[in-house]
């Protein structure tokens, strides 16, 4: 690995963002829980007492009419480099995972509005460097907390005993070609289609991204011509396959939900919410925040 590699870069900017406090990251524990066929890894919290700090900060300012935004202007110290004209890459101040970022927009966009091509190239841009999986949460309902538009990346593997992500294991064996496809064990609407990322060629790489994602979309029944998806949604991308779902709710049995949980990894409060994870089933919680088939 190169010094001036995105990932050497992150890691630098941690460990300063470390020292100084910048950085948050949030304790865990976690355990694997299988639920129909798939390993879900499960993470249990150990402190979140920073983190909703930060965010009844957020709430109060809203409520005086003054919604807070991290990112305009984002913390120096978090900032990790400078992505596109449009784009900057930052540390996820309260982090689960190491070495997690965020593809910001360098002006305010709304996270309820559709990802386009500048989107994309700030994705394939990490990507291409950092073999990892990128997500975005559209819509608080789909477990956005921030409101200004922003896709997020970890590197892969996101546990030290999965090689794989749990997802792939259900998903992989269907892939075909440009298909977009619906796999039959997953009881909530879905859509995944196979990529060809070529990280040697930038444009080529992004235009197959927004042709991926406006084929998943159309297929799940949202259209790219409306003003604003009419749905929230989770979409995940790695260099191999492009995942969306439609969302419902943001939690079930005060469990939340984003992206990652379709990724196969969940995170809980305490042991009371593995409680109720382990007795629900991570595929039912799945399936209770998105939309029944």
């Amino acid at each position: 690995m190169s010094d001036d590699s995105l990932l050497a870069e992150v890691q630098h900017r941690t460990a300063a963002a470390l020292a100084t406090g910048a950085l948050q990251p949030i304790p865990t524990e976690f355990t694997i829980l299988e639920s129909e066929g798939v390993q879900f890894l499960v993470r249990i919290v150990a402190n979140l007492v920073a983190k909703e700090q930060a965010a009844q900060k957020q709430k109060a300012a809203a409520q005086q009419g003054k919604p807070a935004n991290p990112f305009l202007p984002y913390e120096a110290e978090l900032f990790v480099r400078h992505l596109s004209p449009t784009h900057v890459c930052l540390l996820n101040k309260f982090n689960v995972v190491d070495h997690h970022i965020l593809m910001v927009t360098r002006h305010y966009e709304s996270q309820d509005t559709w990802l386009n091509a500048s989107d994309f190239e700030a994705l394939a841009l990490c990507l291409a460097e950092i073999d990892g999986l990128g997500f975005y949460n559209g819509g608080r309902q789909a477990g956005a907390s921030q409101h200004h538009k922003h896709l997020q990346l970890i590197p892969l593997p996101f546990a030290p005993m999965m090689a794989r992500l749990p997802l792939e294991t259900v998903v992989e064996p269907y892939l075909q070609g440009d298909r977009v496809i619906e796999v039959a064990a997953l009881p909530f609407q879905h859509r995944v289609r196979s990529l060809q990322f070529d990280p040697r060629h930038l444009s080529t790489t992004v235009e197959e991204l927004l042709n991926a994602y406006r084929a998943v979309m159309t297929s799940l029944g949202l259209s790219l011509d409306d003003p604003a998806p009419r749905h929230p949604y989770n979409l995940l991308v790695t260099r191999r396959w492009m995942f969306a779902v439609l969302r419902s709710r943001e939690s079930h049995h005060n469990i939340p939900v984003n992206a990652l949980g379709y990724a196969g990894s969940l995170l809980v409060k305490n042991q009371t919410g593995l409680t109720h994870l382990t007795q629900l089933g991570p595929m039912k919680l799945l399936q209770a925040v998105g939309v029944d088939r």
